[in-house]
């Protein structure tokens, strides 16, 4: 089992910045991705960043590509994604998700571990 905590979310305007962070905890072996989606209000959920474990590759969506950057901290098994350049329509809740997949973005079904969920509010 993993357990995802995030952390780092909130309001801004746009053109500004967050960063948010996730923690994973218990059995590394049980993922090879960590990865970030969203889920705007009447929307489906997306797919906005992926980052394979151990330097592996890294996958943005299109609606995000230049403005935001994902990383990870191996050592503290904490994903990071740094949002920059923020627009209204990033607004969303944001969630933390892992598991084990090919390469890619995973699809919904491709997520093993989900947290809870952080708020992202940006106002123009």
């Amino acid at each position: 089992q993993v357990q995802l905590v995030e952390s780092g979310g909130g309001s801004v305007q746009a053109g500004g910045s967050l960063r948010l962070s996730c923690k994973a905890s218990g059995d590394p072996n049980e993922i090879n991705y960590m990865a970030w989606f969203r889920q705007a209000s009447g929307k489906w959920r997306e797919g906005v960043a992926t980052i394979y474990t151990g330097g592996g590759s890294i996958y943005y969506a299109d609606s995000v590509k230049g403005r935001f950057t994902i990383s990870l901290d191996d050592a503290e098994s904490t994903a990071f994604l740094q949002m920059d350049s923020l627009k209204p329509e990033d607004s969303a809740t944001y969630y933390c998700a892992a598991g084990t997949y090919a390469h890619g973005i995973p699809r919904e079904n491709g997520v093993d571990y989900w947290g809870q969920g952080i708020q992202v509010t940006v106002s123009s």
